[in-house]
Protein backbone atom coordinates (compact mmCIF):
# COMPACT_ATOMS: atom_id res chain seq x y z
CA UNK A 1 0.00 0.00 0.00
CA UNK A 2 2.67 2.10 1.24
CA UNK A 3 4.95 1.47 -2.20
CA UNK A 4 1.83 2.25 -4.43
CA UNK A 5 1.36 5.64 -3.11
CA UNK A 6 4.58 6.24 -2.86
CA UNK A 7 4.58 5.93 -6.73
CA UNK A 8 1.60 7.79 -7.34
CA UNK A 9 2.93 10.87 -5.30
CA UNK A 10 6.31 10.76 -7.29
CA UNK A 11 4.31 10.72 -10.75
CA UNK A 12 2.00 13.15 -9.48
CA UNK A 13 4.84 15.74 -8.47
CA UNK A 14 7.27 15.29 -11.04
CA UNK A 15 4.42 16.65 -13.57
CA UNK A 16 3.51 19.36 -11.32
CA UNK A 17 7.05 20.75 -10.32
CA UNK A 18 8.24 21.49 -13.81
CA UNK A 19 8.42 25.63 -13.47
CA UNK A 20 5.75 25.67 -10.49
CA UNK A 21 5.71 26.35 -6.95
CA UNK A 22 3.38 23.86 -5.68
CA UNK A 23 1.34 25.25 -3.40
CA UNK A 24 1.06 23.41 0.37
CA UNK A 25 -2.84 23.71 -0.23
CA UNK A 26 -2.41 21.81 -3.69
CA UNK A 27 -0.07 19.09 -1.84
CA UNK A 28 -2.93 18.44 0.97
CA UNK A 29 -5.83 18.22 -1.63
CA UNK A 30 -3.56 15.79 -3.63
CA UNK A 31 -3.38 13.48 -0.90
CA UNK A 32 -6.91 14.19 1.44
CA UNK A 33 -8.59 11.14 2.51
CA UNK A 34 -6.15 8.93 1.02
CA UNK A 35 -3.73 8.40 4.37
CA UNK A 36 -4.81 5.90 7.12
CA UNK A 37 -5.54 7.10 10.20
CA UNK A 38 -2.11 7.29 11.37
CA UNK A 39 -0.81 9.54 13.90
CA UNK A 40 1.97 11.93 13.58
CA UNK A 41 4.68 11.37 16.64
CA UNK A 42 7.12 13.97 17.84
CA UNK A 43 10.43 13.13 19.84
CA UNK A 44 13.49 14.90 20.54
CA UNK A 45 16.95 14.95 21.98
CA UNK A 46 19.19 17.57 23.18
CA UNK A 47 23.09 17.54 21.87
CA UNK A 48 25.73 20.02 22.31
CA UNK A 49 27.77 21.10 19.26
CA UNK A 50 31.36 21.64 20.07
CA UNK A 51 33.24 24.27 17.53
CA UNK A 52 36.47 23.81 16.38
CA UNK A 53 37.59 27.26 17.25
CA UNK A 54 36.25 29.37 19.58
CA UNK A 55 33.81 31.78 18.03
CA UNK A 56 33.71 35.53 18.82
CA UNK A 57 31.54 37.93 17.65
CA UNK A 58 31.16 41.83 18.36
CA UNK A 59 29.50 41.31 21.82
CA UNK A 60 29.87 37.29 22.62
CA UNK A 61 32.58 34.56 22.66
CA UNK A 62 31.57 30.58 22.74
CA UNK A 63 33.32 27.20 22.02
CA UNK A 64 29.65 25.13 22.24
CA UNK A 65 26.46 25.94 20.56
CA UNK A 66 23.32 24.02 22.32
CA UNK A 67 20.67 22.39 19.84
CA UNK A 68 17.54 20.17 19.94
CA UNK A 69 17.48 17.51 17.28
CA UNK A 70 14.13 16.54 16.48
CA UNK A 71 11.95 13.31 14.72
CA UNK A 72 8.85 13.19 13.59
CA UNK A 73 7.47 9.69 12.75
CA UNK A 74 4.69 8.57 10.49
CA UNK A 75 3.90 5.36 9.69
CA UNK A 76 7.40 3.85 9.73
CA UNK A 77 8.85 7.16 8.01
CA UNK A 78 10.97 9.54 9.71
CA UNK A 79 11.61 13.23 9.45
CA UNK A 80 14.75 15.09 11.04
CA UNK A 81 14.57 18.59 12.43
CA UNK A 82 16.82 20.91 14.30
CA UNK A 83 17.04 23.92 16.62
CA UNK A 84 19.96 25.81 17.27
CA UNK A 85 20.03 28.13 20.13
CA UNK A 86 23.02 30.35 20.78
CA UNK A 87 22.68 31.94 24.33
CA UNK A 88 22.12 35.50 22.52
CA UNK A 89 19.09 34.61 20.69
CA UNK A 90 17.27 33.91 24.02
CA UNK A 91 16.18 30.26 23.67
CA UNK A 92 17.78 26.91 25.66
CA UNK A 93 17.39 23.36 26.00
CA UNK A 94 14.86 23.74 28.66
CA UNK A 95 13.14 26.44 26.76
CA UNK A 96 12.83 23.80 23.91
CA UNK A 97 11.75 20.85 25.56
CA UNK A 98 9.08 22.65 26.98
CA UNK A 99 7.93 24.02 24.29
CA UNK A 100 8.44 20.66 22.20
CA UNK A 101 6.83 19.08 25.37
CA UNK A 102 3.59 20.72 24.90
CA UNK A 103 2.83 20.37 21.50
CA UNK A 104 0.45 17.21 20.54
CA UNK A 105 1.16 16.28 17.07
CA UNK A 106 -0.81 12.75 17.23
CA UNK A 107 -3.41 14.96 16.83
CA UNK A 108 -2.72 15.10 13.46
CA UNK A 109 -3.22 12.10 10.84
CA UNK A 110 -2.16 13.39 7.54
CA UNK A 111 1.43 15.38 7.29
CA UNK A 112 0.57 16.87 4.20
CA UNK A 113 -1.65 19.42 6.18
CA UNK A 114 1.57 21.25 6.51
CA UNK A 115 0.12 24.89 6.87
CA UNK A 116 -2.66 23.56 9.23
CA UNK A 117 -0.04 22.06 11.31
CA UNK A 118 2.43 24.68 11.37
CA UNK A 119 -0.22 27.36 12.26
CA UNK A 120 -0.91 25.39 15.42
CA UNK A 121 2.38 24.88 16.14
CA UNK A 122 3.36 28.61 15.78
CA UNK A 123 0.24 29.49 18.02
CA UNK A 124 1.08 27.18 20.77
CA UNK A 125 2.87 29.68 22.27
CA UNK A 126 4.73 33.06 21.53
CA UNK A 127 8.53 33.03 20.61
CA UNK A 128 10.55 29.58 20.80
CA UNK A 129 11.41 30.40 17.11
CA UNK A 130 14.08 27.77 16.64
CA UNK A 131 11.98 25.22 18.60
CA UNK A 132 9.40 25.57 16.03
CA UNK A 133 11.91 25.51 13.04
CA UNK A 134 13.04 22.19 14.63
CA UNK A 135 9.72 20.83 14.08
CA UNK A 136 8.97 22.94 10.56
CA UNK A 137 12.21 20.95 9.03
CA UNK A 138 11.10 17.40 10.49
CA UNK A 139 7.53 17.88 8.75
CA UNK A 140 9.31 18.85 5.83
CA UNK A 141 11.71 15.96 5.47
CA UNK A 142 8.82 13.46 6.03
CA UNK A 143 6.68 14.97 3.16
CA UNK A 144 9.40 15.05 0.96
CA UNK A 145 10.52 11.43 1.55
CA UNK A 146 6.89 10.36 1.11
CA UNK A 147 6.73 12.09 -2.03
CA UNK A 148 10.30 11.01 -3.06
CA UNK A 149 10.93 14.10 -4.13
CA UNK A 150 13.58 16.71 -2.61
CA UNK A 151 12.24 20.25 -1.54
CA UNK A 152 14.06 22.45 -3.98
CA UNK A 153 12.31 20.23 -6.85
CA UNK A 154 9.16 20.68 -5.08
CA UNK A 155 9.57 23.83 -5.30
CA UNK A 156 10.42 24.24 -8.46
CA UNK A 157 13.83 25.37 -7.70
CA UNK A 158 17.11 24.43 -9.95
CA UNK A 159 19.96 22.89 -8.28
CA UNK A 160 22.32 24.72 -10.86
CA UNK A 161 21.63 28.25 -9.40
CA UNK A 162 22.74 27.32 -5.95
CA UNK A 163 25.24 30.25 -4.97
CA UNK A 164 28.75 29.76 -3.48
CA UNK A 165 28.64 30.34 0.16
CA UNK A 166 30.97 32.26 2.38
CA UNK A 167 33.15 30.47 5.35
CA UNK A 168 33.33 32.42 8.19
CA UNK A 169 36.20 33.99 10.41
CA UNK A 170 35.14 35.10 13.60
CA UNK A 171 37.11 37.88 15.51
CA UNK A 172 40.49 36.45 16.93
CA UNK A 173 44.14 37.26 16.89
CA UNK A 174 46.22 37.21 13.64
CA UNK A 175 47.54 33.98 13.80
CA UNK A 176 44.73 32.42 14.44
CA UNK A 177 42.44 34.33 11.64
CA UNK A 178 45.56 33.26 9.38
CA UNK A 179 45.12 29.38 9.72
CA UNK A 180 41.51 29.74 9.65
CA UNK A 181 41.70 31.63 6.28
CA UNK A 182 43.72 29.02 5.29
CA UNK A 183 41.69 26.48 6.96
CA UNK A 184 39.48 27.71 3.83
CA UNK A 185 41.39 27.73 1.02
CA UNK A 186 38.45 26.49 -1.37
CA UNK A 187 36.07 28.85 -0.51
CA UNK A 188 35.14 31.49 -3.17
CA UNK A 189 34.09 34.38 -0.69
CA UNK A 190 34.86 34.38 2.92
CA UNK A 191 32.88 36.05 5.86
CA UNK A 192 34.32 38.27 8.50
CA UNK A 193 33.24 39.32 11.98
CA UNK A 194 33.54 42.63 12.60
CA UNK A 195 32.67 45.24 15.15
CA UNK A 196 35.30 45.44 17.95
CA UNK A 197 38.28 48.08 18.04
CA UNK A 198 40.65 45.86 15.66
CA UNK A 199 38.60 45.86 12.65
CA UNK A 200 40.93 47.48 9.80
CA UNK A 201 43.72 44.68 11.41
CA UNK A 202 41.37 41.72 10.76
CA UNK A 203 40.95 42.79 7.42
CA UNK A 204 44.54 43.31 6.68
CA UNK A 205 45.62 40.15 8.49
CA UNK A 206 43.52 38.33 6.03
CA UNK A 207 44.79 40.38 2.91
CA UNK A 208 47.81 39.21 3.87
CA UNK A 209 47.49 35.94 2.54
CA UNK A 210 44.46 35.77 0.33
CA UNK A 211 42.95 38.45 -2.09
CA UNK A 212 39.82 35.94 -2.27
CA UNK A 213 36.28 38.52 -1.97
CA UNK A 214 34.90 39.38 1.25
CA UNK A 215 32.21 39.93 3.15
CA UNK A 216 31.57 41.37 6.27
CA UNK A 217 29.15 41.01 9.38
CA UNK A 218 29.41 43.62 11.80
CA UNK A 219 26.32 42.41 14.53
CA UNK A 220 25.32 45.77 14.88
CA UNK A 221 28.80 46.72 16.28
CA UNK A 222 29.22 50.60 14.81
CA UNK A 223 28.15 53.25 16.78
CA UNK A 224 28.22 56.30 14.54
CA UNK A 225 27.14 56.58 10.76
CA UNK A 226 30.13 58.73 9.40
CA UNK A 227 32.68 56.54 11.00
CA UNK A 228 30.76 53.11 9.69
CA UNK A 229 30.71 55.23 5.90
CA UNK A 230 33.93 55.88 5.98
CA UNK A 231 34.77 52.21 7.50
CA UNK A 232 32.50 50.83 4.06
CA UNK A 233 34.59 53.09 1.47
CA UNK A 234 37.94 50.81 2.82
CA UNK A 235 36.29 48.14 2.72
CA UNK A 236 35.06 48.56 -0.68
CA UNK A 237 38.89 49.34 -1.42
CA UNK A 238 39.58 45.83 0.29
CA UNK A 239 37.43 44.10 -2.15
CA UNK A 240 34.47 43.47 0.28
CA UNK A 241 31.43 42.87 -1.55
CA UNK A 242 28.45 43.73 0.90
CA UNK A 243 27.97 44.60 4.46
CA UNK A 244 25.70 42.45 7.13
CA UNK A 245 24.02 45.11 9.96
CA UNK A 246 26.65 47.37 10.85
CA UNK A 247 24.70 49.64 13.35
CA UNK A 248 21.60 48.86 15.69
CA UNK A 249 19.02 47.63 14.62
CA UNK A 250 16.90 50.09 16.76
CA UNK A 251 18.50 52.98 14.13
CA UNK A 252 16.79 52.46 11.01
CA UNK A 253 16.87 55.99 10.14
CA UNK A 254 20.65 56.02 10.49
CA UNK A 255 20.97 52.48 8.94
CA UNK A 256 18.41 54.01 5.76
CA UNK A 257 21.25 57.04 5.60
CA UNK A 258 23.94 54.27 5.19
CA UNK A 259 22.41 52.33 2.84
CA UNK A 260 21.77 55.59 0.48
CA UNK A 261 25.07 56.65 0.61
CA UNK A 262 27.53 53.38 0.39
CA UNK A 263 29.09 51.62 -2.14
CA UNK A 264 28.27 48.13 -0.92
CA UNK A 265 25.22 46.80 -0.49
CA UNK A 266 23.83 46.97 3.20
CA UNK A 267 21.80 43.68 4.56
CA UNK A 268 19.53 43.50 7.22
CA UNK A 269 20.58 40.30 9.97
CA UNK A 270 19.34 40.94 13.94
CA UNK A 271 16.96 43.69 12.46
CA UNK A 272 15.05 40.93 10.61
CA UNK A 273 13.08 38.25 12.27
CA UNK A 274 9.99 36.91 10.35
CA UNK A 275 7.68 37.96 7.29
CA UNK A 276 6.13 40.55 9.22
CA UNK A 277 10.02 42.46 9.52
CA UNK A 278 10.63 42.10 5.51
CA UNK A 279 7.87 45.07 4.67
CA UNK A 280 10.00 46.46 7.58
CA UNK A 281 13.17 47.03 5.57
CA UNK A 282 12.19 47.70 2.33
CA UNK A 283 14.03 51.42 1.71
CA UNK A 284 15.78 50.61 4.93
CA UNK A 285 18.47 48.28 3.76
CA UNK A 286 19.68 46.64 -0.02
CA UNK A 287 18.35 43.11 1.32
CA UNK A 288 17.79 40.57 3.91
CA UNK A 289 19.50 37.54 5.95
CA UNK A 290 16.86 34.79 6.18
CA UNK A 291 18.00 32.45 8.69
CA UNK A 292 15.54 29.48 9.77
CA UNK A 293 16.03 29.48 13.77
CA UNK A 294 14.59 33.00 13.73
CA UNK A 295 11.53 32.82 11.21
CA UNK A 296 10.16 29.04 12.27
CA UNK A 297 11.44 27.23 9.79
CA UNK A 298 11.54 26.31 5.69
CA UNK A 299 7.81 27.25 5.30
CA UNK A 300 8.00 31.24 6.71
CA UNK A 301 11.33 31.42 4.91
CA UNK A 302 10.11 30.34 1.72
CA UNK A 303 7.49 33.10 1.66
CA UNK A 304 9.82 35.82 3.20
CA UNK A 305 12.05 35.15 0.21
CA UNK A 306 9.50 35.06 -2.71
CA UNK A 307 8.31 38.95 -0.63
CA UNK A 308 11.21 40.44 -0.68
CA UNK A 309 12.52 39.42 -4.47
CA UNK A 310 8.75 41.14 -5.38
CA UNK A 311 10.17 44.10 -3.48
CA UNK A 312 13.55 44.30 -5.30
CA UNK A 313 15.76 43.22 -2.60
CA UNK A 314 18.48 40.75 -2.43
CA UNK A 315 18.56 38.12 -0.33
CA UNK A 316 21.19 35.89 1.34
CA UNK A 317 19.99 32.40 3.41
CA UNK A 318 22.34 32.41 6.63
CA UNK A 319 22.48 29.57 9.59
CA UNK A 320 23.54 30.10 13.04
CA UNK A 321 25.75 27.03 14.08
CA UNK A 322 24.12 24.04 13.26
CA UNK A 323 24.36 20.23 12.07
CA UNK A 324 23.62 18.92 8.30
CA UNK A 325 20.49 18.67 9.24
CA UNK A 326 19.15 22.29 9.74
CA UNK A 327 22.02 23.39 6.99
CA UNK A 328 20.36 20.84 4.28
CA UNK A 329 17.12 22.23 5.00
CA UNK A 330 18.45 25.67 4.61
CA UNK A 331 20.22 24.74 1.45
CA UNK A 332 16.69 23.24 -0.50
CA UNK A 333 15.94 27.30 -0.47
CA UNK A 334 19.52 28.60 -1.85
CA UNK A 335 18.87 28.25 -5.65
CA UNK A 336 16.92 31.61 -4.73
CA UNK A 337 19.37 33.43 -3.40
CA UNK A 338 21.39 36.28 -4.16
CA UNK A 339 24.35 34.96 -1.44
CA UNK A 340 24.52 32.36 1.12
CA UNK A 341 26.17 32.02 4.31
CA UNK A 342 25.74 28.27 5.04
CA UNK A 343 28.97 27.07 6.64
CA UNK A 344 27.39 26.30 10.16
CA UNK A 345 28.36 22.51 9.79
CA UNK A 346 31.78 22.80 9.15
CA UNK A 347 32.54 24.76 12.55
CA UNK A 348 31.45 21.98 14.19
CA UNK A 349 33.49 18.79 15.27
CA UNK A 350 30.61 16.45 15.44
CA UNK A 351 28.27 16.73 13.06
CA UNK A 352 25.05 14.21 13.44
CA UNK A 353 24.04 14.17 9.68
CA UNK A 354 25.27 13.90 6.44
CA UNK A 355 23.64 16.06 3.79
CA UNK A 356 24.37 19.32 1.16
CA UNK A 357 27.97 19.29 0.30
CA UNK A 358 30.54 22.58 -0.75
CA UNK A 359 32.40 21.80 -3.99
CA UNK A 360 34.88 23.85 -4.90
CA UNK A 361 33.15 26.46 -2.53
CA UNK A 362 29.49 26.35 -4.46
CA UNK A 363 26.27 24.56 -2.40
CA UNK A 364 25.85 21.49 -3.81
CA UNK A 365 22.72 19.92 -3.30
CA UNK A 366 21.57 16.07 -2.66
CA UNK A 367 19.39 14.41 -4.99
CA UNK A 368 17.79 12.85 -1.37
CA UNK A 369 14.34 13.53 -0.98
CA UNK A 370 13.56 15.64 2.48
CA UNK A 371 16.13 17.68 3.22
CA UNK A 372 18.33 15.64 1.52
CA UNK A 373 20.39 14.52 4.88
CA UNK A 374 21.44 10.70 6.54
CA UNK A 375 22.35 10.13 9.93
CA UNK A 376 25.85 9.16 10.24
Amino acid sequence: MILKRRNFIQTSTLALVSGLVLPYNSISNMKKGNLPKANLKLSFDPCNLQLKHVFTLAGSSRSTTPVMLTKIEFEGITGYGEASMPPYLGESQESAGRFLAGLKLDQFTDPFRVDEILEYVDNSAPGNTAAKAAVDIALHDLVGKIMGQPWYKIWGLSAEKTPVTSFTIGIDSPEVVRQKVKEAAEFKILKVKLGRENDREMIETIRSVTDVPLCVDVNQGWKDKHKALDMIYWLNEKGVKYVEQPMSKENPDDIAWLTQNSPLPIIADEALQRLTDVQKTVGVYSGINIKLMKCTGMREAHKMMNLALANKMKVMIGCMTETSCAISAAAQLSPLATWADLDGNLLISNDRFEGVKIVDGKITLIDRPGIGIKEI
